[in-house]
């Protein structure tokens, strides 16, 4: 049986902070309708529908003026869901970007077409059903690379022990999703975050400060556990470090919590109104926006 997952929670508390002009939101998804664009049948969950009129209430209710667009594992390396939201939003006078999935044998056409539809990278699934495998990883990267785009990794960081050699000779900027996906239970110095932690420092990665509900052993906001988490990716780089919802949160661990909540744990890992304006407008400027 493949589970079903709930839907986002529509009742968006207002966090204690406003979010900055020009904020954006960097890693989220679109779904549905089924009945128009399928899912893949080795998928790992079901999402209900999530549609781009509901994402973008969500911005509007958090002050979010800008977003990013992940194409998710259910749809497998069919990204017409995520590409005709970002056509929608173009026609909107909207700026947002997308990450695609693809395989090694994608053609330039296809690649292309992808960037004047606002793609700006393509995503690396280790963790659900669907994308390429590191054997085929490279090859794409150079391809990449011609173009200005960037690797992004949905991976467990504790279980990826030759991580960072891999990533650290990939000719484009790589991605880490939610923190590296690192469970708070391991511990903070453990060898695999610590990777990432270097990585950062040394300005070969990004990561995204998102899923903190992935990552925890808390039931509920605050997500205290991940905090120390969240403040060390900061000061390895604060200048590598961006923002996402993951709206609509599909396949999580814990009850569907409130976005308003998730927001404000923000507050807790970048206190300082500075420190926020960096992960929310700089940083994704630099990475979505160029």
């Amino acid at each position: 049986m493949i589970p079903l997952c709930s839907a986002a929670d529509p009742d968006v508390r207002r966090p204690s902070f406003t979010a900055p002009s020009g904020a954006v939101d960097c890693h989220a998804h679109v779904f549905g309708p089924e009945g128009r664009y399928p899912y893949h049948h080795n998928r790992t969950y079901t999402p209900p529908d999530a549609s781009l009129e509901q994402y973008l209430a969500l911005h509007e209710a958090l002050g979010i003026e800008r977003g990013v667009l992940v194409q998710p594992s259910v749809y497998g390396l069919d990204n017409s869901a995520t590409r005709d939201a970002l056509s929608e939003l173009r026609r909107r006078g909207l700026d947002y970007r997308g990450v695609a999935v693809v395989d090694r044998d994608v053609s330039d056409v296809e690649l292309d077409r992808l960037h004047r539809e606002g793609f700006r990278g393509v995503r690396l699934n280790l963790l659900f059903k669907g994308g390429i495998d590191w054997q085929d990883l490279e090859q794409l990267a150079h391809r990449l690379a011609e173009r200005e785009w960037h690797l992004q990794f949905l991976l467990d960081v504790s279980q990826c022990e030759a991580l960072e050699s891999r990533l650290a000779r990939l000719p484009v900027p790589v991605v880490v999703d939610h923190m590296g996906h690192m469970p708070c239970e391991k511990g903070i110095d453990h060898p695999g975050f610590a990777a990432l932690c270097r990585l950062l420092a040394q300005g070969l990665a990004w990561v995204k400060l998102s899923g903190a509900y992935r990552i925890t052993d808390h039931a509920v906001t605050p997500f205290e556990d991940v905090v120390p988490f969240a403040k060390r990716l900061l000061d390895a780089n604060p200048e590598r470090c961006v923002w996402g919802s993951d709206w609509p949160h599909p396949h999580i661990p814990v009850p569907m919590p409130s976005d308003g909540d998730l927001f404000e744990e923000l507050a807790h890992w970048a206190p300082s109104a500075e420190l926020r304006r960096r992960v929310l407008v700089d940083n994704p400027e630099r990475l979505y926006f160029r």
